[in-house]
């Protein structure tokens, strides 16, 4: 999670100093895929979690 806080700050300090109209549309859509990862390694971790805890595997 560290990586992608600097990460996404990193690239919201460019987006602040920029004036080109194509790196800062580029600059957003790279934020939003970082996000997107994000929620998807969350959802996955989940996943994971539940399928490790399952009550249906405890007795196998």
């Amino acid at each position: 999670m560290e990586k992608q806080e600097w990460l996404f700050k990193q690239l919201q300090e460019i987006y602040n100093q920029s004036t080109d109209f194509n790196e800062v549309v580029l600059i957003k859509a790279i934020q939003n895929i970082i996000n997107e990862q994000t929620k998807r390694i969350e959802q996955m971790e989940g996943e994971l979690e539940g399928t490790l805890w399952s009550p249906r595997k405890w007795g196998e």
